[in-house]
């Protein structure tokens, strides 16, 4: 009698093979004490859950090393990026156009509160009255107000 196998597993289209191949090449992206910790916690490479759940691990570990090298600008870009994922072009669109409004109307207002009426020029030649002693490399800059 032949007895046929059920249907072969997979993981997000990977066979238990390739998980694991997975695996072994992203863990040698870790640093050494997540490497450490893995192996502390019983991650293995063994086993059709254990590959799974380690392949998962890995992964939420590499992830939080591409959150932490982005600056708080990067953060809010890539914030902004995924929400835009969820909004058509038009409401794109429309939000941009209101946005600009707003941020025109508080200039404007900064603008009646603060009004600029001296007009600043910055001098940039290296001829001033100050002579510095022991400091060749030193740059002066005069503001002229008029």
């Amino acid at each position: 009698m032949i007895e046929q196998k059920g249907k072969k597993r997979n993981f997000r289209g990977m066979s238990y093979r390739v998980v694991q191949l997975a695996n072994s090449n992203n863990r040698s992206k870790l640093h050494k004490k997540d490497q450490i910790w893995l192996k502390e916690n019983f991650y293995k490479n063994i086993g059709w859950n254990n590959v799974v759940n380690f392949y998962q691990k890995i992964e939420e570990l590499l992830n939080n090393y591409q959150v932490k090298e982005l600056t708080l600008e990067e953060l809010f870009i890539e914030a902004d990026r995924i929400g835009n994922k969820y909004l058509t072009n038009q409401e794109i669109n429309d939000y941009n156009q209101s946005l600009s409004k707003v941020v025109n109307e508080v200039a404007e207002e900064i603008d009646k509160h603060f009004p600029e009426t001296e007009i600043e020029f910055i001098d940039f030649s290296q001829n001033t009255n100050i002579k510095y002693k022991n400091k060749h490399n030193h740059k002066t800059y005069k503001t002229v107000k008029f």
